[in-house]
């Protein structure tokens, strides 16, 4: 009988990423549907993908396993580094030499899953299911006395907190999920995706995790998550970092009407193509390249299926209606907020510009305040400041 030939695999990068298929580690990573491709590409050369299954990873030329989810591209030498060195694909990353594009979730899933880490600390990607509130995403690492719970803003997913989790992942175990409506997170049609909602996600998910109590760490409508959350039970959340929280507005909000009229519903439509969205969000962010491009990205991801615009709409419409005065005004029960509280305020911020912070003195007197040389995102724009005001707040 003749012998029949086995075909060679596909020639292995000279720069080391052939080494990453021998690290796959499946537990690490959380995979919708079971399978992902990620596209492993050299600057100016050649690029391979790696196609993820729940057991497997397999290498082939690019494009042999479809479009990717993900593609990171990196220099020879950046490759080299993360072949040989296990933490190398997520510093490599945080050092702005390895670019993700496509989805964060899956890019930097890979990086863990391939990091050769071991240790239960480490960097994972998991669903956890809630009793109320569904499929809740989230990453973690760390495995401190204190869990630090982190909530994004509107159009945001978990990945905005990547830095925070690296940098505070030595002290405390660090949790950033993506808020239902968002991201990888269950997107159920008729939900409120208001503050009071998101704040119960919350306390699902620390149930599901049996944490009797966390701290929360909220950027933008995940501040407003996060103070609802110490309104609703202080108990389980004792502090309160709050990095440009959207606030209820006080001027007169003359779209009011117009925006209560105004069916979330609408978002099950495709209004505009996606260039026409892509420039309007890329005007609105004003900053090209790194984080931006990926958070563009991961909005994009999200707000381009009829699920995710709705969650978008319905959010962003909670955000604009919220009452600041009367007896269920947001101004009016904040300034019974028990927990300890910080808040970190962008001097250049034109979404929550820093002149809230006064407001925020007049109710809540004993609130710390830091403010920053950024804008609307402190964890990604001042990252050392930002942290090192988490850790000596919390503590």
């Amino acid at each position: 009988m003749t012998a029949t030939a086995t075909p060679a695999p596909p020639e292995a990068p000279a720069a080391g990423i052939g080494a990453l298929v021998e690290r796959y580690d499946p537990d690490v990573i959380d995979l919708a549907g079971g399978r992902a491709v990620v596209r492993l590409a050299i600057d100016g050369g050649r690029a391979w993908d790696a196609r993820l299954t729940r057991r497997t990873l397999q290498l082939g030329e690019a494009g042999s396993h479809g479009e990717p989810d993900a593609t990171l591209t990196a220099d020879t030498a950046a490759w080299r580094q993360i072949a040989a060195d296990v933490r190398g694909g997520m510093g490599a990353f945080r050092r702005g030499r390895l670019r993700i594009r496509g989805s964060l979730h899956v890019g930097v899933g890979f990086l863990a899953a391939t990091s050769g880490a071991t240790e239960e600390s480490r960097l994972t990607f998991e669903s956890v299911r809630t009793k109320r509130s569904g499929r809740l995403s989230i990453l973690s690492a760390g495995s401190g006395r204190r869990t630090l719970i982190c909530a994004h803003g509107l159009g945001g997913t978990k990945a905005s907190f990547l830095p925070t989790v690296a940098a505070l992942a030595d002290g405390y175990r660090v949790v950033a999920l993506d808020l239902p409506g968002f991201g990888e997170s269950d997107k159920p049609i008729g939900a409120p995706y208001n503050a009071p909602y998101f704040a119960r996600a919350v306390f699902d998910l620390m149930d599901a995790l049996d944490l009797e109590e966390a701290d929360l760490v909220g950027n933008s409508m995940g501040g407003r998550v996060a103070i609802e959350a110490g309104l609703m039970d202080p108990d389980r959340v004792p502090n309160l970092v709050l990095l440009s929280p959207a606030l209820a507005w006080l001027r007169d909000r003359r779209w009011a009407p117009i925006v209560k009229a105004l069916r979330p519903e609408l978002g099950l439509l495709q209004i505009a193509p996606r260039p026409i969205v892509e420039g309007i969000v890329r005007r609105l962010v004003g900053v090209q390249g790194g984080w931006a491009d990926a958070g563009i990205d991961e909005f994009l991801r999200a707000y381009l299926t009829a699920r995710g615009r709705a969650a978008f709409y319905a959010a962003a419409r909670s955000i604009y209606l919220d009452e600041p005065h009367g007896e269920d005004g947001f101004w009016t029960r904040m300034a019974g907020l028990a927990p300890r509280s910080l808040f970190v305020w962008g001097t250049h911020d034109t979404l929550v510009p820093i002149a809230f912070m006064r407001h925020v003195e007049d109710v809540l007197p004993a609130a710390t305040h830091l403010e920053l040389n950024c804008g609307h995102v402190p964890q990604l724009e001042a990252p050392r400041e930002t942290h090192a005001a988490i850790r000596a707040f919390v503590g």
